[in-house]
Parts: structure tokens; sequence; C-alpha cells
């Protein structure tokens, strides 16, 4: 069997992870080694080469490369994106400053806006106008385009997003725009927001597609260099990309359209998490991801990812759909500080993975959540990655010392303890965001623990939100690569149409629905998938005559062409406004806003792998370490890996292995299952 390796590439900001799966042997391969934060393919390309190493396969066996990537979303946070200009039609030139006239912060007069990517100057107006229906007012001359492109000169913009109003109804005055620019200047990186973003609603639209435009020549340099570098290791697979949206798309179709993937890494390990909540027979539960930067949070119902239509990124809204996920900047890596008014405070700033946190030996002297850690004794305080990573208990030590214990007056295990608690409750606080003030109690979820660092924290924040089951991946530090594996080729389409939904709608409607399999069919032959392993969802935005929000509807596309099929959408509309406001008004006209196509291309499955029962589970040590119940207790520490299937302890214990720790807490039970996971039970009433 040729192609018989598929391989996963997670690049984080401390650490970057790498699955790889021989397919004929049903066998998985594992590696982890610190992120390069100047250029993030060196470290996925030395791990892609380590993990064939470890696996004994040439690059030649690699059927399949996905990556998930934080550069996009770090471009904009950081401020590294390409200089952008904006066009836009004659009138429309500050519809990104005038944005929805909402105050992010409403009584704080001194708080300065945030700058837009396409700064003011950059912003260049055109006459041409169309209405909403796309009909044209106002024409689009070729002496206006001519003098335009004299304008953009001046700019010395490297990328451009035209954006002109209404164009979802009609792109031919952007076509004939970006086909001019392209022309004047083939170096030049141009987009539309037809093509990005073919929907109503012009900020929203807008500001998707001047980020996406700044964001060209950054993730074109990336992910052709990261190319480029497949292929001189001797791969021939194409490399794909995680996108938002808990799907995967081309490395070509990436580099058109980069905000597809802000939230890359974390929707890979929700998709993972979903996995193995199905090996364990969980269909509910919170994800808790927590890495060397930052934890994300998102809330599983019936094994599904929930999805949104749009995110925020440094403060401007982005059109796409994403997975629910919320972030916080509560990582292993963390810095601990003291503000002005002598308050602990921990994060949202990280050591990285250079110099990284003040135990891993590398000069850092800040202290960070896993600096806290290894005081406390729940981090082996000699090493980590089996050994690759040596750990300075001492520097760990002086910086809490230095930093936190003289300027509060503390004991170095004192201060770590109150990092530790504020870190907690940061990430509580997270799971609350997606839970409780969403209408959910956490309390009829379990925890999916997972990132470096989640089993370390895991079970004292199950405590806290009064979650009873604790479930830990087989490979909690790697569990983002492996979701990659699992992640389905996905694009998702839309096109507007406001109008009533009256029986005359029926054709308007199959209309839609062809134009949106036309786009599906041309997607599925630029990714090369076949038609037929394609499958399709449906669904139309509706709302009530005179709402400015609306609900999204499935529809089955086979019913389209039945007598019955509007009045059955209207119904199922009253239903889904019901449950979602608690009222619905039978009386009132319902009309579309717009209608939907998802289209998946599902992954094929990976192997099974259950762990055998037979293993000593001898302890390999002990160590004191601090727990909130007990303080300081002498605790037994296992290797993971020769925990057995049907293992069973009892906490105190730690569990370590190459890309996490898991602390098991006094009198908290937990097992082994056959596929080698681990759910982990806080005691009942009676136990504890």
């Amino acid at each position: 069997m040729t192609g018989h390796i598929i391989v996963g590439i997670d690049v984080g900001g401390t650490f970057t992870d790498i699955v790889a799966v021989d397919r004929l042997a049903g066998s998985f391969h594992y590696f982890k080694l610190p992120s390069t934060r100047e250029n993030p393919a060196t470290a996925a390309l030395e791990g892609f080469r380590r993990v064939l190493e470890i696996a004994a396969a040439p690059a030649a066996s690699v059927s399949s490369f996905t990556h998930g990537t934080t550069v996009a979303t770090n471009a904009v946070l950081e401020g590294r994106h390409a200089k952008t200009a904006y066009v836009t039609t004659a009138g429309f030139r500050d519809v990104l400053e005038l944005a929805r006239q909402r105050r992010p912060h409403l009584w704080n007069l001194d708080k300065p806006k945030p700058s837009h990517v396409a700064l003011r100057d950059a912003r260049l107006e055109i006459d041409e106008r169309l209405d909403a229906r796309g009909s044209v007012v106002s024409p689009l001359r070729d002496e206006a385009i001519a003098a335009l492109v004299e304008q953009l000169e001046k700019s010395n913009a490297q990328a451009v997003a035209v954006c002109l109003l209404h164009s979802y109804a009609n792109p031919a005055h952007e076509q004939r725009i970006v086909q001019a620019l392209r022309r004047a200047y083939p170096d030049v990186f141009v987009c539309s927001s037809s093509e990005v973003v073919g929907e109503f609603r012009e900020y929203e639209r807008f500001c998707s597609t001047v980020l996406n435009a700044s964001l060209l020549p950054v993730m074109d340099r990336y992910l052709g260099a990261l190319q480029d570098g497949v292929r001189d290791l001797g791969t021939t697979a194409q490399v794909a990309v995680m996108q938002s949206n808990g799907g995967t798309m081309s490395a070509t179709a990436a580099r058109q359209r980069p905000i597809g993937t802000f939230l890359s890494g974390p929707a890979a390990g929700v998709v993972g998490a979903i996995a193995v909540g199905r090996a364990v027979e969980h269909e509910r539960f919170v994800t808790f991801d927590m890495g060397g930067t930052s934890t994300d949070v998102c809330l599983v119902e019936d094994s599904n990812a929930p999805i949104r239509r749009d995110q925020t990124v440094a403060g401007m809204p982005v059109r796409t759909p994403t997975v629910d996920i919320h972030t916080v900047g509560a990582g292993g890596g963390s810095i601990a500080w003291v503000d002005e008014g002598g308050l602990l405070k921990v994060g949202p700033q990280s050591a990285g993975a250079r110099p990284g946190p003040a135990c891993y030996g590398h000069g850092g002297t800040e202290p960070t959540v896993s600096d806290a850690n290894v005081l406390l004794g729940r981090l082996n305080p000699v090493g980590l990655l089996d050994g690759r990573l040596e750990m300075d208990l001492d520097a760990a030590k002086r910086a809490l010392e230095s930093r936190i214990g003289e300027r509060l007056g503390l004991e170095p295990e004192a201060a770590a303890i109150g990092i530790l608690e504020i870190v907690n409750a940061n990430m509580v606080q997270a799971i609350r965001v997606v839970s409780v003030e969403r209408g959910h109690d956490p309390r009829d979820f379990a925890l999916m623990a997972f990132g470096g660092a989640g089993p370390l924290h895991a079970a004292d924040i199950a405590a806290e939100l009064g979650i009873d089951t604790v479930i830990i991946p087989a490979r909690p530090g790697l569990l983002c690569a492996q979701g990659l594996l699992h992640s389905d080729r996905r694009a998702d389409f839309s096109r507007t149409r406001i109008m009533p939904l009256a029986q005359d709608a029926s054709e308007p409607l199959r209309h839609l629905a062809d134009e949106l399999d036309a786009m599906r069919g041309a997607w599925s032959q630029t990714e090369g998938l076949s038609e037929h392993t394609v499958q399709s969802e449906y669904a139309a935005d509706l709302r009530y005559l005179g709402q400015d929000f609306e609900l999204i509807v499935p529809f089955s596309r086979e019913k389209l062409s039945d007598d019955g099929f509007i009045r059955s959408l209207i119904e199922a509309f009253h239903a889904a406004h019901h449950e979602h406001y608690g009222y619905a008004s039978p009386g009132k006209t319902v009309e579309i806003v717009a209608m939907r196509l998802t289209a998946v291309a599902p992954a094929p499955s990976l192997p099974a792998t259950p762990r055998p029962p037979s293993t000593d589970g001898k302890r390999i040590g002990e160590r004191a370490v601090w727990f909130k119940e007990t303080g300081r207790v002498t605790t037994p520490v296992y290797d993971r890996a020769r925990l057995g299937a049907g293992t069973s302890l009892t906490g105190p214990a730690l569990l370590e292995q190459m890309d996490s720790t898991i602390v098991v807490p006094p009198r908290m039970r937990m097992r082994v299952t056959d596929g080698g996971d681990i759910v982990m039970n806080r005691p009942t009433g009676k136990e504890s």
C-alpha cells in the first residue's frame, strides 16, 4: 500500500505537536518540540522530519499532510500584516470607522479606538452604485477605474480590498476593478468582498475583506515556504490547512482566504475531543484546552461542534463560520505579575517557547504558571518531553521569590499557590461564559481536558464547577494535532436574497439552491474531490419582517420542490424562534435573508488503538505534591504508558507522559478505558 502515512502538525504559541498515523500498520507516532516563533515553518518541518524517523517511514509514503496554524491570528494581533488599501463606493470611505456605532468601552472616554488595518489615507473611493437587488444606479466608467489605478500607485500598498456597496447581489463592478488592478499591479495581492463574504451588511463584509487582503502576502509567504519545505523532504502529498469551521481546506485555498484560519488549532482540538467523546460514550462535555499560551473552551452537545457565523479578531468582526470557542490568556507560560495596587495577576502575557518559563532554564526570569506547578511538585522537577526538556527548579523558585514573593511578602510556595488559584479562577470563568451565560448548567456535562497543561488543572476546575466526570484523552498534549486527522474537508457557501416567504418564493429559492450547487461543484473540482463523496447540508437565514437578526433553519434539498415546502420552512422557523427566544409570532410575515450550503468530504477513519490490559502499572517514583484539599502530601508517580486498559487508581497520584502530566487529587477515582483514555470521577458526598 503506497501513501499509507497521514500526518497532522499543529503549531501553537509554545509547542509544535506532530502526529503520524501508519494506516497500514495501524500505529500512531508522536513528537513534540518548542515552536519557532520567528518562523513557525521551521519547527513544523523539523517535527515532520523527526516523526517520520520515529515511524521509520520514507517521506514518499505520506499521503496526507494537515496543518493547524496561528500565523494569521498572530499577524493581526501583533500588527505584522501587509500595508493594505481599501477601495469602496463613493461616500462609504469611513464605514470601517463608523462601524455599528457601539463603543467597546462605553464609559471610558479616554480609551483610544483601535486603528483599523486599512488606514484612512489608504482608503480610496470610486464613483459607481448598485441598489440592493444588484441593479445599476450609477455605472462604473473606465475612466474612473483608470483614475483609481493611478491613485493606488501612490499608496505603496501590498494588498488591496475591493469593497463595493451591494456587490453580494451583483459582483460585476468589483470584478472589473479587481481585473484592472491585477493587470496594473501583478505583484500586489487583490481580493473582493463578493469573493470573500458574499453576504449583505456592508460593515462586516468590508472588515472581513480588508482583514483577508492584509493577510494574503503573509499567508502566501508562509504556506508557500511550508509547501516547498514539505516537497524538499520528499513528500508529494497535498498540504491541507485547518479552518475555524472545524474542517480543512487546501493550502492553495488558504492562501486565498486566510481569514478562515483564525481558530485553526483550537477548532482541531474540538474535533479531536468529539472523537474521544464518542470512544468513551460521552456526547455532552466542555472542552478545556490549556496550552502554553492560552486556554480554549467549547461546549459540545450531541457530539456536535457548535458553529457561529462570525467572530471578532483584534476588535474587528470577521464574517466566516467558526467553531464557537471562547479563549482566555491563561496557559502554562502565562506570566504572573503584581499590579500597581499590589494585586497578584496572571496573564495574558506569556513567556512563549523562548525564553519560556524560568523552569525551562533558557534564561527566563518571569514567574509563570509552569513555575508554580514545578515548585508545588505537580510538574516533574527534573525534565519533561521524555527528558528532552530539562527543568530548573531553582530558577523557578528564584523567579517566584524575586518577582512575587518579595513584593507581596510571601514565601515562594505561597506565591505559587496564589498563582494557581488565580489562573484556575480565570479558566473557571471562561467555562461559565460558554455554559452558565448561555443557559447551560456545567454540572450536566463532563470536562474534556487536553493541551499540555489541561490535565494539570482539570480536577481543580471540575471541582470548582461541580462537574463530576473528567475525561483525559490518551495523548492530551497532542490532541489538536490528532484532531487534524479527524477533520473533514469542508466549505461553506452562501447567497443573499431578501424576500418574504410566500408561495411565489419557490422558484427563486430553487434558483438560489442551484447557484449554491454550482459553487459546490466548482469547489469540489478545485479541491480534487469526487462529487459523489461530498455531502451537502442546506439552511436558510430567516427572520420576522422588521427584525434585524436571523435564525439559521436547516432544510432538505430534496423537499425544495414539494408543494408544502414553504409552509414547512415557516413552521420550522416559528419553532426555532420559540426555542431561542421563548415566543413565536405565527401571524407575522417571515422573510428569507440568505441561503447556505455546507459541503463536506468526510475524512477517512483512523485505525483503532486498543490499550493492552496486561502491563505492570507499578509506580515509578513519588514526590511531595501540593493539593488544595490536603496541602503537601507524598504522592505516587506513575508512567501512564504502563497503565493498561482497566487499570483503576484512587488519588492522590500523578500520571506522567511525554506530552502532559495528569494530577489526580486525593479520593478522586480514575480508570483507563479500552482505548487508553482516562475517565476520572470525583467522590460522591458520602466518599468525600
